[in-house]
């Protein structure tokens, strides 16, 4: 059995990136340790992606849906460690997901955060960062540089970001941009060489991944390191990930 560090802000984590995983993860008998800035701290994902953003539509679907109401009913939930509390070699594996409303810039930059990731990175075990998540990573620094900066690796597209923002504005304002620089900018920007490491994936707005089709999916493996697009991915990702932590 692995144990796997998942870490939280205290609101706005997209629903699908961390349920599904965390499913997937204890379906195949692994340990998920949830992670905040304080310890103990119930955090909530993001509201709207239960509700759905627009007209009930674009939030997640049925069943991760269903696996957020599991996950936040279990005991492991509730009892979170504090991010500075977090000691990298305890873990066999770390992932990272993803979210855009503003509740998410507490986890995106927290140098706490991202200093314990880099000491993680620095364990060559199985890292997983899906959409926003990769900025964690981009933000994480090992002698002054990326950890990112010799890895190919995707993330949230620029197109898709700015499509979500564009359907959304008159009602939501920037509530889809997170940031003033998009995710794939800042990604891209951490890297030596983004033209060779970057891998943008094929076109999508709307194709996601589920238990019996994983077609829509598209990730980027290198070495013990996995990332993914949006939350459109996360079946793929998240099963590709325990085989990672069992070393297929």
């Amino acid at each position: 059995m692995a144990r796997v560090l998942l870490p939280l802000p205290d609101t706005d984590f997209d629903i699908t990136e961390v349920a599904v995983p965390w499913r997937l993860l204890v379906e195949a008998g692994h340990e998920v340790v949830f992670a905040t800035e304080q310890a103990g701290t119930r955090a909530c994902g993001d509201p709207l992606l239960l509700a759905g953003v627009l007209f009930g539509q674009l939030g997640a679907e049925p069943e991760p849906k269903h696996f957020y109401q599991e996950m936040i009913a279990t005991l492991e939930y509730h009892e979170t460690m504090a991010w500075h509390e977090i000691d990298p070699v305890s873990f066999d594996g770390l992932l990272l997901p993803g979210g855009h409303a503003p509740g998410m810039r507490q986890y995106l930059g927290s140098s706490v955060l991202q200093d314990k990731v880099a000491g993680f990175w620095s364990l060559a075990r199985p890292v997983g960062a899906i959409c926003h998540g990769t900025v964690v990573l981009a933000r994480a620094k090992s002698k002054g540089r990326s950890v990112l900066w010799d890895r190919s690796t995707t993330c949230l597209p620029k197109y898709l970001e700015r499509f979500a923002y564009y359907v959304s504005a008159w009602k939501l304002g920037r509530y889809y941009r997170t940031y003033a620089a998009y995710v794939e900018d800042e990604v891209r920007a951490s890297l030596a060489d983004p033209r060779q490491q970057f891998e943008r994936g094929p076109f999508s707005v709307g194709a996601r991944d589920s238990r019996e089709d994983p077609t829509p999916a598209f990730l980027v493996e290198d070495e013990h390191y996995l990332s993914a697009r949006w939350p459109g991915d996360a079946y793929a990702f998240a099963r590709r990930f325990v085989e990672m932590l069992g070393g297929d």
